[in-house]
């Protein structure tokens, strides 16, 4: 009875996530007890939350000010905790009732022995590879002892079975009394804990796997914010030098341009550092999480423990379904700001020195001179440049021409169905479908001829339908994949729709003095009017609008960035010298990479 009551006393002055005698125990609302240092690794894993959810129950408490130090102390229990350390611990195996001091304990037998016993217990043969810890050493806590679990109900009686429906140990009386009715699973107690160990071996793995995976994205985004420190060192260097060779005068415009590229470099590394802060969230609570669950050394055996180590392993096992990082998020962030560069003024007004420019990573001529007459992105994520001489090239985001197809067809409108189907449209206003195969499907469209509807352009939305905009009929007509006769027509109200683009359920319109955004029917939304320069507009990546504005005389394109009501948003590429072509036609696309494409007739141009 009494080797039954300490086993008991023992259980009670365990902390059930950690398994170890309490250390500082707080109290939550819920009455139940765990070590400070444990609560303070809860409290962790649930970020900026000031709620604390019991492992056993469930229950929420609430930690003002975060601070675990203020909740409650269970002073009962540290001063039983205390009693039990400067408790004699007396010796196990002596018959008579005076019994002497114990020295040390056998881990193996369960017993604590005295000088005299321990000296016997090491001349048995069979003893002499038993663990055997001194009493100083246990006291001192620098040792724990294993803890045979015996039944409360049987104290006589070793809990020898786990029921995994009741989550509980129990000996084999209590499985005959208890156990036995449908509904209950009991296994081995020594099959469970080969079965939970392994689970948690598991769980190690896999969260050693993720938190090398996370880590692994946190040093990439530092590498990122060190391209992008050192482009704006760069530039501020350049800066600097330009300014040091000028009159004071011009201090103003260095801190303008100065203060330019710090703007538009710090807002890259903020959103960089956004990541990074995400990303070492989950690696800290990730950590914190395994830590509890894994650095242990003993299988939890009563109902609290298991509960609380049940609760712990789902949490864990929920973090793991965090998806890896995506690269290209900091890699497209990093590119907007490795790409700032100072070009400083040459020949012109040397008091304004320069301005801050996008870098351009290629400038490619096209494989036919004067030829591009269309250019939309791939499904793939490639450009495909169309020629009305015939031909659709296809370009890389990095600048590499590497394929010519449908060689034989005349390009005057390209555009891709959901199947990745083409969809061409011939200098004669003609539709056709190609299969990825690039063979002619027999489907035929009744448009307009270029006599009736003249100079014709096209695109096609998410829903397969194809638009085609004619110049001088001024309408747009809608069709099917399906081919056949028009499904309706869209009025222009009088303006002349030069370009066409599908922007989610709307269309951008292009003139050669606006740009206007209208619904399916026909309806203008917003419009941008009055402008200097012919527009090119395209739909970005992020769901806006980017206008390119062409100073053909002059040979120079700005990119600018605006919102879906056609609100300015920001400017990014200012007046970046093109080789003038021939003909007056341009075309503007992204890349699903973040690369914005700008077309002309002899050559495409591809800025960061």
């Amino acid at each position: 009875m009494a080797d039954a009551l300490k086993n008991i006393i023992a259980h009670s002055l365990e902390c059930p996530v950690c398994l170890d005698t309490f250390t500082d125990p707080k109290i939550l609302s819920c009455s139940h007890t765990y070590c400070k240092t444990c609560l303070d690794n809860l409290l962790e894993c649930h970020g900026n939350d000031q709620m604390l959810q019991c492992p056993v129950c469930r229950a929420e408490t609430q930690v003002p000010n975060r601070d675990v130090s203020k909740l409650p102390a269970s002073l009962a229990l540290k001063s039983l905790i205390e009693d039990v350390k400067n408790h004699r611990q007396f010796c196990s195996n002596c018959k008579s009732e005076d019994k002497l001091q114990a020295v040390v304990y056998c881990q193996d037998c369960g017993k604590y022995l005295c000088f005299t016993c321990h000296n016997n217990h090491s001349q048995w043969q069979d003893f002499i590879s038993h663990e055997v810890l001194p009493m100083r050493e246990i006291v001192s806590g620098k040792v724990s002892v294993r803890r045979y679990r015996k039944c409360r109900k049987h104290p006589k009686e070793d809990e020898e079975c786990f029921c995994s429906d009741c989550r509980r140990f129990a000996c084999f009386r209590c499985v005959v009394m208890e156990h036995t009715k449908e509904g209950h699973g009991v296994i081995e107690a020594a099959v469970y804990e080969s079965s939970h160990m392994k689970s948690i071996d598991d769980l190690k793995s896999k969260a050693d796997e993720k938190r090398s995976c996370f880590q692994k994205y946190v040093d990439f985004i530092d590498e990122q914010k060190d391209h992008v420190s050192n482009v704006r060192k760069q530039c501020t260097d350049d800066i600097n030098k330009a300014y040091e060779e000028s009159v004071r005068q011009l201090t103003k415009k260095k801190k303008t341009l100065i203060g330019e590229v710090k703007g538009r470099t710090e807002e890259v590394e903020k959103e960089l550092d956004e990541m990074k802060k995400s990303a070492v969230e989950y690696i800290t609570h990730l950590n914190t999480l395994a830590d509890v669950v894994i650095n242990r050394t003993k299988v939890p055996s009563y109902m609290d423990a298991l509960a609380a180590h049940d609760t712990l392993c789902q949490d864990l096992k929920e973090a793991l379904k965090q998806e890896d990082p995506d690269y290209k998020q900091p890699r497209h962030s990093s590119k907007k700001g490795t790409s700032v560069s100072f070009k400083r003024n040459v020949g012109t007004d040397e008091l304004a020195l320069g301005k801050i420019a996008n870098a351009v990573v290629k400038n490619i001529a096209l494989p036919t001179k004067n030829s591009m007459d269309a250019m939309i992105c791939t499904p793939d994520g490639r450009m495909a440049v169309g020629c009305y001489t015939g031909g659709v090239e296809i370009f890389s985001a990095d600048g590499q021409h590497q394929q010519k197809v449908l060689k034989d067809v005349k390009i005057r409108g390209v555009g891709f169905l959901s199947d990745d189907r083409y969809v061409i449209l011939d200098p004669s206003n003609n539709i056709t479908l190609y299969t990825l195969e690039y063979t002619k499907l027999n489907v035929m469209f009744e448009t307009f001829s270029d006599g009736e509807g003249g100079f014709a352009k096209l695109t096609v939305d998410g829903n397969d339908q194809i638009y085609v905009s004619y110049k001088k009929a001024k309408k747009i007509q809608v069709f099917s994949s399906a081919g056949g006769k028009a499904m309706r027509e869209i009025p222009c109200g009088g303006y002349i729709p030069q370009q066409i683009t599908s922007y989610n359920d709307s269309l951008i319109i292009t003139s050669s003095d606006a740009v206007r955004l209208i619904d399916k029917q026909g309806v203008v939304k917003y419009e941008l009017t009055e402008l200097d320069h012919f527009p090119y507009a395209a739909m970005s990546q992020g769901n806006t609008i980017l206008i390119a504005a062409v100073k053909h005389d002059v040979g120079v394109v700005s990119i600018d960035e605006y919102t879906n009501e056609l609100e300015h948003v920001q400017s990014i590429v200012i007046d970046y010298k093109i080789e003038k072509p021939e003909r007056y036609w341009y075309y503007l696309q992204q890349y699903r990479s973040g690369e914005i494409a700008f077309c002309t007739p002899d050559r495409l141009y591809i800025f960061h």
